[in-house]
């Protein structure tokens, strides 16, 4: 009785997620086709317009570049390097219990919340304004709680023969660690890591609440100047009357989404590239 009951869990699970694929599937194809009559140069390579015809997404683009790559210079280094703290340097005692606690919670709260802090702390507090870097600041403490959880995991499971072994020929706490537990955990590292970039990409609440601009005529060029981003600029689109705005915002979701899933395939392949780096070690 009890294998029946596991088989039809099995097949429901299998079930909801055809289900889910061919519904997300049927969504993707349908903002594809109505992104075809605007998916060309022309609209990569303009500025933002009141005439849809002639409007682009040059600086939405350049613009979530600028934060992407900033988000991930200040995030990946302090949530790796919290993350080997946490579980190779850290004693185990109340207060880390609290703060592994909290670092958990943090993951799952509301972006908006981050928003609101980011407004008071990097906005008025440290008067950057409504600049890239603070848009950056604000999505790199989006992420950080995402990062430490996945290299904290990546780190547990390099196995401690690993660690025994490098002890055994001399090694010094930090060399085993920098040496050959990091590498041995890159791949979760990197895979964590840019899947929570592909999230911070997709944010829009943390930089409306900063004031990030939705029409941007120009293209940032320090990380002082304002911007705007994909998903800003396509929530300005789509709150537009005319269709053929909507169509602009298709456009700008399949450009989007080419970003995002550029991200995914860049971290299997480097989590295949480091992996069969460490068999082969």
């Amino acid at each position: 009785m009890k294998s029946w009951r596991d088989r039809l869990i099995v097949i429901l699970g299998l079930f909801l997620t055809f289900f889910a694929l061919a519904v997300l599937g049927t969504l993707v194809i349908d903002v594809f086709l109505d992104a075809l009559p605007r998916l060309n140069v022309k609209f990569l390579t303009s500025y933002p317009s009141r005439h849809p015809e002639h409007a682009g997404i040059l600086p939405a683009l350049v613009g979530s570049i600028w934060i992407g790559i900033l988000t991930a210079l200040i995030s990946f280094p302090l949530g790796v390097a919290t993350a080997i703290y946490l579980e190779e340097y850290a004693p185990k005692n109340f207060l880390t219990e609290l703060l592994e606690i909290n670092i958990a919670n943090l993951a799952g709260v509301p972006s908006i919340i981050y928003g609101i802090l980011g407004l008071e702390l990097f906005v008025r507090a440290l008067n950057l304004g409504k600049s890239v870097l603070a848009g950056s600041l604000i999505l790199a403490l989006l992420v950080l709680p995402m990062i430490v959880i996945a290299s904290r995991e990546a780190i547990r499971n390099v196995p401690y023969s690993i660690r025994e072994a490098a002890y055994a020929l001399g090694a010094s706490k930090y060399q085993t660690v920098i040496y050959q537990v990091v590498p041995a955990a890159m791949p979760g590292i990197l895979t964590g890591t840019i899947l929570a970039m592909s999230r911070a990409l997709g944010e829009t609440a943390p930089l409306v609440m900063i004031g990030a601009l939705t029409f941007v005529p120009f293209i940032p060029e320090s990380v002082f100047d304002p911007f705007t981003v994909l998903p800003i600029q396509i929530f300005n689109w789509v709150s537009r009357p005319q269709k053929e705005f909507a169509t602009n915002a298709a456009a700008a979701i399949v450009v989007l989404l080419f970003l995002t899933f550029s991200l995914n395939f860049i971290a299997i392949y480097l989590r295949g590239r480091y992996s069969k780096y460490s068999r082969n070690d």
